[in-house]
Formats: structure tokens, C-alpha cells, sequence
């Protein structure tokens, strides 16, 4: 499963990347607003940092504003996805720019039809919102697996990113459930490295090291 980080914070993508965890980023207008940076100064240097995809939003709602917006933003970089919105004229969009060789992210899905549509249209990847979905009373795994069912019973070459990933549960379920891309917050993403029995397995070795008295180098 491809680790997509869910920020505009330039240096927590940075330092994620160094560890090899970065196989794409996803923004959206909540979190460039968040940085407090001009957009395309942001997703410029953030074409710089990873070579996977980086998800950069249109806001217009007509199609062919969003083909204005679109144009703008694939000249950044060749690895500039265009995210647009689950709407008819976000469809009519995802259809032109692949068409034409961009890759397409459709956002704010929360149904397994629309995810039907977005493949269809020819959607690079699919933006189901897990946990979104979860807060309204709904199950947001259960959206993850019933894409995944629909998606191979008809072979669709569209990827299931899962976004609005609260916790590393939601992680651990996409990868069970075989969701081809994940994105979360850089935390959720360091939580996944966390277990009291590794912190005690460390405090350990390292207790019977100094009694050693010995170093290394």
C-alpha cells in the first residue's frame, strides 16, 4: 500500500521522506489555509521533495473553470495531480484531463456509487473520506470494501485512496481490506511506529548496555 501524507507542511514532509514513507502528498484548500503559504508556492516545493503524486485542488465549480484552474496548476510539475470534486462537473473534468494524460484525483467521496462514477470518468485515484464517514454514523470501512469489491469486479484501474484517516486503525483495515494508497496527517503516520514493547525492549538493552561500560567506536 502507497503512504500519501495529508499536509501542507512542507518540512513534516521533509522529515517523513527521509525515512522512505512518502509515495505521494494530498493538500486541499483547508490545509494550504492552515500553513498560512501561498498555494502554488506550496505545492511547488512540495513537487520538490517527493516525486509521487502530489494532489493539488481546484476550487472553481463550472467545468470549464476547472480546466482553467487545472492548466494552472499541472504546469508546476509533471507529478502534479489535479484533485477535483465528486460532481457532474467534476466528472466532466476528471474525463478531459485524462483524457489528455493528467493524472486525477476525485475527492469527497462517500458512497460506493460515486466511486462507480469516478472510475468510469477515469479517475486516477478515488478520495473516499473514512472518517467523515464514521462521524456522521456510518461505517467508513465498509465504503473501503465495497469499492474494493466493485473495482475488481470490473478490472477499473482507478486506485482507492483512502483519506480522512483518523487513526492507525484505519490504516491497518485499508491494508487488510487491500486499499491501494492511504493518505493521513504526519502523526497518524508516526503513530504507526509506536508500541509500549518496543519502548521497553529499548529501555531494556540499552540498561544492560551501560553496565558494559563499553561504547561503540
Amino acid at each position: 500500500m502507497k503512504f500519501f501524507v495529508d499536509t501542507a507542511d512542507t518540512s513534516e514532509i521533509r522529515d517523513l521522506a527521509a525515512s522512505g514513507l512518502v509515495d505521494g502528498v494530498t493538500t486541499n484548500p483547508s490545509l494550504i489555509a492552515k500553513s498560512g503559504r501561498q498555494f502554488l508556492e506550496v505545492v511547488e516545493e512540495i513537487c520538490g521533495i517527493t516525486d509521487g503524486p502530489v494532489s493539488a485542488e481546484v476550487v472553481a465549480l463550472d467545468h470549464a473553470e476547472m480546466m482553467r484552474e487545472a492548466e494552472i496548476l499541472r504546469r508546476i510539475a509533471d507529478n502534479v495531480t489535479i484533485k477535483v470534486p465528486l460532481t457532474i462537473e467534476g466528472l466532466k473534468t476528471c474525463k478531459a484531463l485524462t483524457d489528455d494524460g493528467t493524472m486525477v484525483n476525485v475527492t469527497l467521496c462517500f458512497s460506493a456509487n460515486q466511486a462507480l462514477l469516478a472510475a468510469k470518468a477515469g479517475a486516477t485515484f478515488i478520495s473516499p473520506f473514512v472518517g467523515r464517514h464514521d462521524d456522521v454514523g456510518f461505517d467508513g470501512m465498509e465504503l473501503i470494501r465495497d469499492i474494493r469489491l466493485i473495482y475488481d469486479n470490473y478490472a477499473f484501474d482507478t486506485e482507492i485512496l483512502v483519506a480522512s484517516v483518523r487513526h492507525p486503525v484505519h490504516i491497518l483495515e485499508s491494508a487488510r481490506i487491500g486499499a491501494d494508497v492511504m493518505t493521513a496527517p504526519p502523526a497518524v503516520i508516526r503513530q504507526l511506529v509506536k508500541h509500549p514493547l518496543t519502548d521497553k525492549g529499548i529501555e531494556g538493552f540499552l540498561a544492560d548496555w551501560a553496565k558494559t561500560g563499553q561504547s561503540i567506536g
